[in-house]
Parts: C-alpha cells; sequence; structure tokens
C-alpha cells in the first residue's frame, strides 16, 4: 500500500471520492465531503468544513471554524481567516428548503486574496486576485484585483500588493511594494501590476 502523501488528522473526517494534493494538511474536526478537490501544500485549520465538489488550488489556508460551501472555488494561495463566512444561496428559508447545486450561486476567490476574520463573503460575487477583505467585513459586490475593503457593505478604501504591502501611490499613480519590488499603477481605479 502507497503511504499517503498529505496528512489527515485521526480526528478529521475524509469522505470517498475527494482528491488532496501532496504536503497538504488536515487538522482536528475537518470534515472534506465527497467530491472536493484540495489542491498541494494547503492548510485547513480546526473545524473547517469543506464541502461536495468544491476546488481548492494549491497553497491555500483555511483557519479554524471556516465552511467552504459547495459552489465556492479557492484558486491558488488564498489566505481564509479564522472564523470567516461563505454562503452560497441569497434567500435562504426552512421551510422551503433549496437543496442540491442547482440552487447555489457561485462565488470565485482569486489568487491570493486574503479575506479577514470574521467576514463574511455573500454568494454570486468575485473576489479579485490578491485583493484583502478587512476582518468583520461584509462583501455584498464584487471587489477588484488588489483592492483593500472594509465594513458592512465592504467598500474600497486602498490597495494592496501581492506582497500584502498596502500601496501608496505617487502623483503620477506608480507605487512599488518594498516586500517583492513590484510596481503598480492606477489607471482609472483599476491597479495593475507593471512589467
Amino acid at each position: 500500500m502507497e503511504a499517503k502523501k498529505y496528512y489527515v488528522n485521526d480526528h478529521a473526517v475524509v469522505d470517498d471520492n475527494v482528491e488532496i494534493g501532496e504536503g497538504t494538511k488536515i487538522w482536528h474536526f475537518s470534515h472534506v465531503q465527497s467530491g472536493a478537490k484540495l489542491g498541494k501544500k494547503c492548510v485547513l485549520g480546526q473545524n473547517v468544513n469543506v464541502g461536495n465538489n468544491v476546488t481548492i488550488g494549491n497553497f491555500v489556508k483555511i483557519q479554524n471554524n471556516v465552511s467552504v460551501y459547495e459552489g465556492v472555488t479557492l484558486e491558488d494561495y488564498v489566505f481564509c481567516g479564522p472564523s470567516m463566512v461563505f454562503t452560497n444561496i441569497i434567500d435562504p428559508r426552512s421551510k422551503y428548503p433549496q437543496v442540491g447545486a442547482s440552487y447555489y450561486i457561485k462565488t470565485l476567490v482569486k489568487e491570493g486574496a486574503s479575506l479577514g476574520a470574521n467576514s463574511t463573503i455573500v454568494c454570486g460575487n468575485t473576489i479579485g486576485r490578491f485583493a484583502f477583505v478587512g476582518a468583520g467585513s461584509v462583501v455584498t459586490k464584487d471587489v477588484p484585483d488588489y483592492a483593500l475593503v472594509v465594513g458592512n457593505p465592504a467598500r474600497i478604501v486602498g490597495w494592496m500588493s501581492e506582497g500584502g504591502e498596502k500601496l501608496k501611490f505617487n502623483e503620477n499613480d506608480e507605487a512599488e511594494c518594498s516586500r517583492t519590488n513590484i510596481n503598480y499603477k492606477l489607471v482609472d481605479g483599476i491597479v495593475k501590476q507593471v512589467e
């Protein structure tokens, strides 16, 4: 029998028909449901639930007490802070249940985005590449690449670099990240890396 190339704690549950990438760690009381795909070198903290058919990229970190429901996709290097919340139905009612993937509204979290502790991502929205959602914020619309959003509802209050540094633009709307030495330009409310 071939040795597993990932770690699952004895108190975690992994259903059948799950793909887990090399070097991934799944900690206490977590549950990965059937059809889920986890990339390599991910970390699922304590009490994480990954729903049926969810796709999670490589190097994703999901902190304690997070449920990634069916309909949510996390690209590479996404960070989900402790107790942050995803949803997958806009108008839930217990009396009139909407069960099954055909009812779920998709949410996409793009490469490198960070979702702060206790933030809420309302389904049907896309979080852009390297965006940063502040702790406790409630996202009710798409978040652009590199945007820093806070509040309820979340609004743009600044811009973040790929390395997680708040960007300070000069008079030419240019900025540099001191962590990565990557340059950025702000054009018509959109931040792009400068080659």
